[in-house]
């Protein structure tokens, strides 16, 4: 049985170049834009929109990864979930996307690639989007993901700036997958190796759909760059602060028990060096620094609403379904950190 994992050192949003490097690389990029151009790479948004009438925009992303897991069909499956998160995160509407695929060949012809763009099909046939073409290549590392488009009405576009004091911050699936698919090579913590690889193969659209119905002051899906890295970036960019209560995160079977055996990918190291401004409070456990750091893929949206509307949007997204989502902190005045983690 081919394992997937092995053929590369770090997996799913893992593979992420780091947050700090990447912030180096971008201020040195001359922006190409025009007037339609609503949301682009100037900022730490999810996905791009261009503007087409009063009425509709294109949201617009990409993303491609590591294997996560072995087996192929579920390495499609959370390769698609994550790709069609970024639209969601946006507030929208994914309607069609094309394949990305850089594989090593006797992979493609031991029928590898097909149970991964299978896999991938499930999921997007779940989710309404249609697969229009896409791009292969060969590569020794295997690689796949898909680009997406999607639609969102220009008044109702969700970023991540915005939040604002007063809110309560509302996450829609638990955290861990990175130590959880660290814990799955070492062939350990089953249950919770189940339960992360069923909640990243889980579209994040259902969620989308109910919190429309809400005030929703910014969002942003919570992947690669961990929950500090883009808590960071909603409370920079909305000049808060962030309060995250640490005991009140909704969490995989056994995290911190994994966690603390060492069972951390390096990209929590990462993250923690390249993400200033975060204030864990001295009486935590030293544990909850990696998993409050710790790469996600495919996880859940993280929602900055109105305090008023807060605990009905959990219950409509837990009646619906979303059984993980709760409040997990509040917006404050901006303080000396970008982040305040409280027991």
């Amino acid at each position: 049985m081919v394992q997937l994992t092995k053929y590369a050192n770090k997996g799913g949003c893992a593979c992420k170049i780091g947050p700090h490097i990447l912030d180096q690389v971008l201020k040195q990029v001359r922006s190409v834009t025009n007037d339609n151009v609503m949301v682009d790479m100037t900022g730490a948004d999810d996905a791009g929109v261009y503007l087409i009438n009063d009425e509709m925009a294109l949201v617009q992303t990409l993303d491609f990864f590591t294997p996560i897991v072995d087996e192929p069909t579920l390495f499609g499956k959370i390769a698609a979930a994550n790709s069609l998160s970024d639209v969601y995160a946006m507030g929208g509407v994914p309607l069609t996307a094309m394949n990305i695929v850089a594989f090593p060949v006797p992979l493609v012809k031991e029928g590898v690639l097909a149970n991964v763009l299978n896999g991938a099909g499930d999921v997007l046939r779940e989710a309404g989007v249609a697969v229009v073409g896409g791009h292969s290549i060969e590569n020794e590392v295997p690689l796949f993901g898909l680009s997406v488009t999607g639609t969102v009405n220009p008044k109702g576009v969700w970023k991540n700036v915005g939040a604002q004091v007063g809110d309560v911050l509302v996450l829609t699936k638990p955290i861990g997958t990175g130590i959880m698919s660290t814990a799955m090579k070492g062939d350990i913590f089953h249950q919770g190796g189940q339960e992360a690889i069923e909640s990243m193969c889980a579209l994040n659209k259902l969620a989308c759909e109910i919190a429309r119905d809400f005030t929703i002051h910014s969002a942003t899906d919570v992947t690669g760059f961990s929950l500090m890295g883009h808590g960071y970036e909603m409370a920079r960019g909305s000049d808060v602060t962030l309060e995250i209560y640490a005991e009140g995160l909704p969490l995989f079977t056994d995290v911190i028990e994994a966690a603390s055996m060492g069972l951390v990918p390096a990209a929590t190291y990462g993250n923690r060096k390249a993400i200033s401004g975060v204030h864990i409070d001295a009486s935590l456990e030293a544990v909850w620094s990696d998993i409050l750091f710790d790469p996600q893929t495919s996880g859940g949206l993280l929602l900055s609403v109105p305090e008023s509307e807060g605990i009905a949007l959990v219950d409509a997204l837990q009646q619906a379904g979303v059984k993980a989502a709760r409040i997990i902190g509040r917006v404050v005045e901006q303080g000396a950190h970008q982040i305040r983690v409280v027991r």
